[in-house]
């Protein structure tokens, strides 16, 4: 079973998903600013934080499972999913699969499209190195996740997100990269889905291809849009805005005065 976390006594669920390499510590600064109406429910997902590797390939439909299992035994129903990275990805398998379970959907510096053959082909090459030259490998990739623009400001939080990422077992990620490789484009998901759908992106995103990923969002009312002056990481880089964005629109509290 997944290790969670669950904090607060608000009226309304929200679900947190985090990313790869990744666990439930990274929401450390969001958490601060979301509204008390919350109850957060904060899940490590498989190969990360405390939660075991269970497959040699987590795809994100078993990832999904998974979460599923978790939610059900909690009795948890009728919530608010939002998934950072590939946490996106596994929310979106969750919508195909228990649609009926949501009341938002939110993808958190994210994307409903597949890779294409270039990141596919770059995510294979990674696999030995994840195997045998893990802190090399997450030395070398996580800065590049944060603004360039401001990396002397976010010194400290590219730290944090290292030191989280080299506690992440590595053939936990190693699964969750190949996972990542099968993942399918989801964009079906966003046409045919009731629930609102919110997408937080990042100007300077180089996980990401937010302008592409922008263009292709269906034309639907229930699908609304915010693109940051940041990263890959809103909730290092702009944890407050991120949180007022959140807090607006899962809780219809429209701020008097709202600047991105």
């Amino acid at each position: 079973m997944l290790n969670f976390e669950k904090k607060g006594e608000g009226k309304e669920t929200l679900v947190l998903l985090h990313g790869f390499m990744e666990n439930i510590s990274i929401w450390k600064d969001l958490e601060k600013n979301l509204s008390k109406d919350f109850t957060l429910f904060k899940v490590d997902l498989p190969g990360h934080g405390k939660s075991e590797t269970i497959a040699e390939v987590h795809t994100m439909e078993l990832m999904a499972d998974e979460v599923k299992k978790v939610l059900d035994r909690e009795k948890i129903k009728d919530f608010h999913l939002l998934g950072h990275s590939m946490g996106g990805y596994v929310s979106l398998a969750y919508a195909e699969k228990f649609p009926q379970d949501l009341k938002t959907l939110t993808l958190f510096f994210s994307t409903f499209l597949a890779d294409d053959e270039e990141k596919k082909e770059q995510r294979r090459k990674s696999y030995r190195i994840i195997k045998d030259a893990f802190t090399h490998y997450a030395k070398a990739g996580i800065p590049n996740l944060f603004n360039p623009n401001e990396r002397d400001i976010l010194e400290g939080k590219i730290e944090t997100a290292l030191e989280i990422a080299l506690s992440t077992n590595n053939l936990g990620a190693l699964a969750c990269v190949k996972g990542m490789v099968e993942r399918p484009e989801r964009k079906d998901i966003l046409e045919k889905l009731d629930s609102k759908i919110l997408v937080i992106a990042g100007k300077h995103d180089n996980a990401v291809k937010t302008e592409a990923m922008i263009k292709n969002l269906p034309d639907r009312t229930n699908i609304k849009s915010y693109i940051l002056d940041c990263g890959h990481n809103g909730h290092w880089e702009k944890p407050s805005i991120c949180a007022e964005i959140i807090n607006s629109e899962l809780l219809h509290h429209l701020p008097k005065k709202f600047i991105l």
